[in-house]
């Protein structure tokens, strides 16, 4: 498959900004991915990609944790504090507690290196199935949606046409696109045990490996989102031993 310049836009291509210190991998990565269709820019640092997304934003950032100067996961709280789009952490095969820690501030997925150039580009494809396009036009939440796409449940409703969550006060949730698809896999099948695999298999494509936590870790903060003040948890509840069943009651409209 030929090499496609990324500096030529394609205006159908997604939007990905690809943060590494090491330029070596700035340019593998940006050739690979740039040649599989993606619009793709580059950052050494965080001040680098900071830049890169003010003069655009982006659809998802790939993020090396392990940078100079400037932390990983203080860059990874800045996008999620600043920026709607999703990102997949990258970091050292030891740092384990990092992933988590990522998960924790929002990551929609994480790659350990070394990594294969087949699974990032298949982590990358399955994060931005379920991530809306940067430039989708905006729907207000006053917008009228088909009946059959809303879902209520113990007083939250789902707009699954414009993927927002009102909670039963009427505000808006901020749902990181990794927790509205966990939410929606849930909703899916109410009152049923899901095992940790099969949520993996919704979320992120694939199952847990042994040591895998980002369900338990996606869960927890659905959790703390949808009862901030509610312990033992009413809605998302642990069944030892073989994963979650959600026990809110769901209605479709």
């Amino acid at each position: 498959m030929p090499i496609r310049d990324s500096s030529s836009p394609d205006a159908s291509a997604r939007q990905l900004v690809l943060v590494d210190d090491d330029p070596e991998i700035l340019d593998l990565l940006g050739r690979y991915l740039s040649g599989h269709g993606f619009q793709v820019r580059r950052a050494a640092d965080g001040g680098e990609m900071r830049q890169r997304l003010a003069e655009s934003p982006a659809d998802l950032v790939l993020l090396d944790l392990g940078l100079p100067g400037e932390d990983g996961l203080e860059l990874m709280r800045y996008l999620r504090a600043h920026w709607q789009c999703a990102v997949i952490i990258v970091t050292g095969r030891g740092e384990s507690v990092d992933r988590v820690v990522g998960l924790e501030l929002g990551a929609d997925d994480y790659i350990a290196k070394p990594f294969d150039l087949r699974e990032l580009l298949a982590r990358v494809r399955s994060v931005l199935r379920r991530t809306p396009p940067v430039d989708a036009p905006a729907v207000s939440a006053a917008t009228a949606e088909p009946a059959s796409a809303r879902v209520e449940f113990d007083g939250f409703a789902v707009d699954q046409t414009t993927r927002q969550v009102f909670g039963p006060d009427g505000g808006e949730l901020a749902l990181t696109n990794g927790e509205y698809e966990l939410l929606k896999a849930f909703l899916d099948e109410p009152n049923r045990v899901l095992s940790r695999d099969h949520l993996m298999n919704r979320i992120h494509g694939r199952d847990a490996g042994p040591y895998d936590r980002a369900i338990d870790v996606q869960v927890g903060r659905l959790r703390r989102k949808l009862e901030p003040d509610v312990e033992p948890p009413r809605l998302i509840k642990s069944v030892r031993g073989a994963g979650y069943l959600f026990a809110g009651r769901v209605r479709r409209d």
